[in-house]
């Protein structure tokens, strides 16, 4: 029997950076870093104190209806909010981390405010941005602010990998999303990879023709 987990999300970060002096606090997240194919997406969010967050959590730990319902009450209901990506290409040009990072730069040049603080999930600081950040090790599991920005970004990179999915037929990625299932894994040995495969990454490279090696 599976024991249903207690969300851990709340607005205790959001509620010390007013504390200290912040006003416009923005959650910062990535989906797809640890995929084998498509774009690293990132999400910036602005919530306001009074946003519903009933269900609001990880991305990774809620259904993909309920995920759904929650992108679209955070596109309505948000201060403001924005996704920024970076393509498989530009992934094995610059590595993942650099390109993590340009996601979410992508993400908060596309917003229409100006954060004084980011909160972002993870150990590493976003490199180039001058709003002053903290980062908050899973801290989509711990924020509003950061949760609603990985609801946004796994919707909106969900929703490319299943067109991709029609265009790229055979590796499953309407389901995997692009990780390295049994399925996918099969399918490269098979088909070798496709134009969004990243083949930088170790379990793309064997199934490279030596042309591209």
């Amino acid at each position: 029997m599976r024991v249903a987990r207690s969300s851990l999300c709340s607005w205790r970060f959001e509620d010390e950076a007013q504390q200290a002096g912040f006003r416009v606090v923005v959650g910062l997240d990535e989906v797809g870093r640890g995929a084998l194919c498509g774009p690293v997406v990132a999400g910036a969010v602005l919530l306001d104190r009074s946003f519903p967050t009933q269900g609001l959590d990880d991305s990774k730990q809620v259904t993909r209806k309920r995920r759904e319902a929650l992108a679209a009450r955070i596109r309505e209901s948000a201060r403001a909010w924005a996704i920024g990506q970076c393509e498989s290409w530009e992934i094995d040009r610059i590595n993942i981390l650099r390109a993590t990072h340009q996601a979410m730069k992508r993400a908060l040049q596309a917003l229409p405010v100006a954060p004084d603080l980011l909160l972002v999930d993870g150990g590493f600081p976003v490199e180039g941005v001058s709003a002053e950040q903290r980062t908050i090790v899973k801290g989509d599991a711990l924020s509003f602010s950061i949760a609603a920005a990985s609801i946004v970004a796994k919707v909106a990179r969900d929703g490319m990998m299943r067109d991709w999915d029609a265009r790229c037929p055979g590796y499953g990625l309407g389901k995997n999303m692009g990780y390295g299932s049994r399925e996918h894994l099969v399918a490269l040995a098979k088909h070798g990879p496709s134009e969004i495969h990243r083949r930088s990454f170790a379990g793309t490279q064997p199934w490279l023709d030596f042309s591209e090696s």
